[in-house]
């Protein structure tokens, strides 16, 4: 099998729980997997079809999805194909011929061909092996993303008592998989669970406030990298994917409303990487199996967490570090509960409020990100993060857990302050207007705000009336949701919540307590000049040329580019230059075959640019050391120790850059990282001079954040990006 393995897909080991699951499959027994997205689902029956004798089905609901994996498996020299609705009869006959005649290993079906009787006779007529169900959780109606074809699936246990049925799926609780058992009739299916965790994601959220800007700022940050970003409405994925047009952006729409060659072109030009950007609707699946997604957005508040886990999942499927943002907003859920409100079935509708209302603890939570979507799947066994475990040890926002280092709470935990004041204001607001209202209504009375349902009660004639003018909505409704954690409040009630003071908080009013809570994170803290997460020790310049000669081949082929090859391959290669059949080889990724398609024409590329640049072949074939969040904060690797010692020698920055070869912005984000790290670092002979770091300190103050960009519009061009940088770290 690993012969297999390195034969056709390249690779020379398996991942977590592959090869128990392959093994099992090739013992003919059954399987239910839940493995996240990018932990190698597809493997698990793609490896055994090359293995067993006959047919391998599998069954896909993502029609838009099959092609790019057919195109995958034959670029690396397996016989697959697919049937669906987007081929003629004419092409469906010559699929099936191929079938009939043994010359295809892996067929790709969607669900609903199973409920026509005379294709059902024509797989009757065939000797199949090994049945796959992808995307399982559509067969529950207890999952988020039901599917009613997939009761057709019945059938498969009827006509093949005898043939093995893998189940497959990166999101389900407790209670789908064992509808998944119950529909699909698995026998003695073994059950394989995979870690939920993808590490090499980062999670944050933000207001909702600004958020085109942030979201500028982010794209700025991913320049030429694939992003996606999920909006509540069509509407808003047109306007916002035209808006993002006018700024230089290639961008583009995806939604259930578009004229069908529209949706499939704008997809085809996404997944080419002829655009950078889709916008797609949270409540239009997405069949994109795109591995280099590196910026996953959502605009608007998602419908639950196993959706939000399955979209932020597109990100970093080829294992690269990719960021996963939110922008969250209280508005947003209002939205949601109008819509919400509309289902008529009593059941169903207390199934979304539950769904919605652990979306809004998750973008609430003042503690690990990661920690919660692992509980929320039922993953008990939380991984220890012990690259922090002693920052994390004196860490009250996070109760004492180790530090996950992949989360805006993990990497930035929120300023502290003492907020009796802030607290004594809204308690007093809430007993004061009768403990019958909302955040909402409370939000608007404290900041002054002359509403007509305010007016209506009198509210306006209250002494609490604008004692909190200077916080907007969401802040003041951030502290209450502080309180009600910390119970000094209570929210009462689904549909229309109020607050109330529970005991404790007349406690506090009465005996005049204190409290500390922290403050909410402003929008910003995205540096455009800064490195993304995922930044690699390869050299740039070279990893640009490959993957424009990808492109290139890509379109000769009529493929997407990373079927010839991943971005991991990629910068692999810009980090090894291996110039010989047998160094290409030993690549991740590359296999028998596509060293014979594509070894030469990038071996050459990889000649040329080592000639030009005096560079040698790296012998050592060990793991790329990657920098950014999702490695130890304690073990940066050898690039930052090596501009670490140079500059405990008194090098500038410039000798540095030199020294290394480096450009002066990544010695300076060396820098970043390593403090970041809690290193201890010799800046003294680094800080600009008095007068102009005194300019610069004011000019942070005068914009309010850490952004560079708002600083250098009031110093002007007469400050460097990287002069201001430099000045920051002494900040």
């Amino acid at each position: 099998m690993l012969e297999l393995l390195k034969n056709y897909f390249g690779y020379d080991e398996f991942r977590p729980l592959q090869e128990e699951i392959i093994n099992n499959v090739l013992l003919g027994n059954d399987s239910l997997v839940l493995m996240p997205t990018g932990g190698g689902k597809s493997l698990c029956y793609e490896l055994p079809a090359m293995k067993l004798p006959g047919l391998t089905l599998v069954i896909s609901p993502l029609i838009a999805l099959m092609k790019d994996q057919v195109d995958g498996l034959k670029a690396n020299g397996i016989a697959a194909e697919f049937i669906n609705s987007s081929l003629s009869p004419k092409e469906i006959g010559r699929v099936e011929d191929l079938v009939r005649a043994g010359k295809i290993k892996i067929l790709y079906l969607a669900p609903e061909r199973l409920a026509l009787i005379n294709f059902q006779n024509f797989l009757k007529t065939l000797k199949i092996s090994l049945i796959a169900v992808d995307e399982a959780h559509c067969i529950s109606e207890w999952g988020h993303d039901f599917r009613p074809d997939y009761r057709n699936l019945i059938m498969l246990r009827r006509d093949w008592p005898k043939v093995s049925i893998i189940a497959l799926t990166a999101t389900a609780t407790e209670r789908v998989r064992r509808d998944i058992v119950e529909q699909l009739s698995l026998k003695n299916a073994k059950i394989f669970i995979s870690s939920f965790n993808r590490p090499n994601l980062i999670y944050s959220v933000k207001p909702k406030k600004d958020a085109f800007y942030s979201l500028l700022q982010l794209l700025k940050k991913y320049k030429d990298r694939s992003a996606i970003i999920y909006c509540f409405s069509r509407k808003e994925t047109e306007n916002l994917a035209a808006d993002l047009s006018e700024e230089g952006y290639r961008a583009f729409a995806y939604h259930a409303g578009l004229d069908n060659n529209l949706r499939r072109l704008n997809q085809e030009k996404f997944v080419r990487d002829e655009a950078q950007i889709i916008v797609a609707t949270i409540a239009f699946g997405m069949g994109i199996d795109k591995p280099d997604v590196r910026l996953v957005i959502h605009y608007s508040l998602p419908k639950s967490i196993e959706g939000y886990y399955q979209e932020t999942g597109r990100a970093g499927r080829d294992g690269l570090p990719s960021e996963c943002v939110l922008f969250f907003s209280y508005g947003d859920i209002h939205k949601h509960g109008y819509f919400i409100d509309e289902i008529e079935d009593a059941d169903e509708c207390a199934k979304a409020k539950e769904k919605l209302n652990q979306v809004i603890k998750y973008s609430e939570l003042k503690t690990c990100r990661r920690e919660y979507l692992l509980r929320y799947f039922g993953e008990n066994n939380i991984p220890a993060f012990p690259d922090a475990e002693r920052e994390m040890a004196t860490n009250e926002n996070h109760d004492g857990k180790n530090n996950c280092r992949g989360c805006d709470n993990c990497l930035a935990p929120k300023e502290e302050f003492d907020a009796t004041v802030v607290a004594q204001k809204i308690l007093s607001a809430i007993i004061r207007t009768g403990e019958r209202f909302g955040a909402k209504h409370l939000a608007g009375v404290l900041q002054g705000k002359a509403a007509r349902r305010i007016i209506e009660f009198g509210h306006d004639r209250l002494s609490v009336f604008g004692i909190m003018a200077e916080y907007d909505d969401d802040e003041i409704k951030y502290f209450i949701s502080l309180l009600i954690t910390k119970g000094l409040l209570v929210k009462i009630g689904d549909e229309y919540p109020i607050i109330r003071l529970t005991e404790a908080g007349r406690k506090f009013l009465l005996e005049r307590q204190k409290i500390v809570l922290t403050r909410p994170r402003k929008a910003e803290l995205i540096s455009e000049e800064s490195e993304p997460f995922g930044s690699v020790e390869y050299e740039p310049e070279l990893f640009i040329e490959l993957r424009s000669l990808r492109k290139q081949l890509a379109q000769e082929a009529g493929v997407p580019p990373f079927v010839i090859f991943s971005d991991v391959s990629l910068e692999q290669m810009a980090y090894y230059l291996p110039q010989s059949p047998e160094n290409f080889l030993r690549i991740n990724g590359v296999g028998k075959e596509k060293l014979q398609r594509f070894g030469q024409a990038f071996m050459s590329v990889i000649t040329s640019y080592a000639k030009n640049h005096n560079l040698a072949e790296r012998p050592n074939f060990a793991r790329i050391r990657r920098s950014g969040a999702v490695r130890s904060a304690g073990r940066l690797g050898s690039t930052y120790d090596e501009t670490m010692q140079l500059l405990q020698a008194g090098l500038t920055i410039e000798q540095i850059a030199l020294a290394r070869n480096l450009a002066p912005g990544t010695v300076i984000s060396h820098l970043e990282n390593l403090k970041q790290a809690g290193k201890d670092l010799r800046l003294d002979h680094l800080k600009p001079l008095s007068e102009r770091f005194d300019k610069i300190q004011a000019a942070f103050r005068e914009s309010g954040g850490i952004l560079l960009s708002p600083v250098r519009e009031i110093l002007g061009e007469e400050y460097s990006y990287n002069e201001i940088r430099l000045a920051r770290l002494f900040l």
